[in-house]
């Protein structure tokens, strides 16, 4: 479990002042020195990951953060690192020095509520503050309180975690009946990983198979032959969006279609919002300004999808000059104002909590947004078709269609 993906992980980010513990009670609860601890303020400068199989939960990854009121010279760069973390986590720690709260623990706990994001007090300390109130009593010293310590803990989580990571939505598996057929569509092509298949490909393998369906991967070369092979035709066709197309082309219009970034557009995020995003295609204009953004930050390719396939894509469906900017990882602009559309990839090393963070802050900016998936199958004039499986998402297309 500890090769679980961190985008399928419970995000639990531990946050509070310069100096409260984070590091020692991370230490303390992973029984191990993931992060450097010390008396002097600011010890803990980028986030700190660590992975965990923490049951009955499942895995978990840890976020330890810079303190808040670090004064030192590397002060507001920490912090900065420490906010962005606010989109990824799904619960807080609030790491107290006892039962002590100040202007810094008050403003954590109002971005948390403000978020509706889960927050458990940690008062930290316990051997030199005594510590009373809704809290768990800590001494991250104390190494043999460690199992006491995370039985608490383990409560509280179970208590507050969200309701997706207790009963996790099926990625395909409610798509099509037990025992039907389901076919990957999988291109090898210069960005096919050698040896392997890309995280999305397996993850709709596996679910397909908790789900008791019969998976059948084939590339394109050979999917003609695969269909003629069956004795029934597949109940549901899944493909890379980059060959969304002739999929489309070659499928029997009664056979159900779609793709792996646009699975992921339910699973991760909102995905009627992230059609009614790609409506702003046929609207943009000469200068307009559009951000990609992608989830890993693999070395691009020749022809990469995102830096250079959906660009060329984009300015030959809507014949304008368009300016075109890329982030990476977890990076995402804090002010949006300047883009007319932001193209999110299929977030598969986000999790769902950061994907609905960044279409909630589109959605304040004024800005659409919309997913490779979605954005790909709209640029080749397919994505009605693929969004058969998904009836209000496909009834929310139809409709901006009508009235554009």
């Amino acid at each position: 479990m500890l090769s679980t993906p961190k985008a399928l992980r419970l995000h639990i980010a531990l946050m509070g002042k310069v100096n409260s513990g984070k590091s020692s009670l991370l230490n303390l609860l992973t029984g191990q020195d993931v992060s450097i601890t010390s008396s002097q303020a600011g010890t803990t400068t980028d986030v700190v990951e660590k992975n965990q199989e923490l049951l009955p939960l499942g895995p978990i990854t840890w976020l330890d953060t810079a303190g808040f009121g670090d004064e030192t010279a590397l002060g507001e760069q920490r912090m900065e690192k420490s906010q962005k973390v606010w989109d990824r986590a799904d619960i807080i720690l609030l790491v107290c020095e006892g039962n002590q709260e100040g202007e810094y623990e008050k403003t954590i706990e109002a971005e948390a509520k403000k978020r509706n994001l889960p927050l458990i007090k940690i008062f930290n300390k316990a051997d030199v503050y005594p510590s009373s109130g809704e809290g768990i009593a800590v001494n991250s010293k104390d190494k043999a309180s460690r199992d006491r310590i995370l039985s608490q803990l383990k409560a509280e989580l179970i208590r507050v975690c969200p309701e997706d990571f207790i009963n996790t939505p099926a990625l395909l598996g409610d798509l099509a009946p037990q025992k039907s057929q389901i076919v990957l569509l999988v291109p090898i092509d210069k960005e096919a990983p050698k040896g392997r298949l890309i995280m999305p490909q397996v993850q709709a393998i596996r679910d397909g198979l908790d789900n008791s369906q019969i998976v059948t991967i084939v590339k394109e070369s050979e999917y003609d032959q695969a269909l003629a092979n069956m004795k029934m035709p597949p109940a549901l066709v899944v493909c890379d969006s980059q060959v969304v197309d002739f999929m489309v082309e070659h499928t029997p219009k009664e056979i159900t279609c779609t793709t792996f970034s646009i699975l992921f557009a339910r699973l991760k995020g909102d995905i009627v919002k992230l059609v009614e995003g790609a409506s702003m295609i046929d609207k943009l204009q000469n200068g307009d300004k559009i951000l990609i953004a992608e989830s890993c930050t693999h070395h691009a390719v020749e022809d990469d999808i995102g830096r250079v396939k959906i660009p060329n894509w984009l300015k030959k469906k809507t014949g304008k000059d368009l300016v075109i900017n890329h982030v990476s990882g977890h990076d995402f602009p804090a002010d949006l104002a300047e883009y007319k559309l932001v193209i999110q990839c299929g977030g598969c090393m986000h999790n769902r909590r950061e994907m609905l963070s960044r279409i909630n802050k589109c959605e304040q900016a004024g800005v659409a947004i919309t997913n490779y998936g979605v954005c790909i199958s709209e640029l080749k004039g397919v994505l009605a078709k693929v969004l058969a499986p998904f009836p209000e998402a496909l009834s929310t297309y139809l409709k901006n269609k009508k009235t554009a």
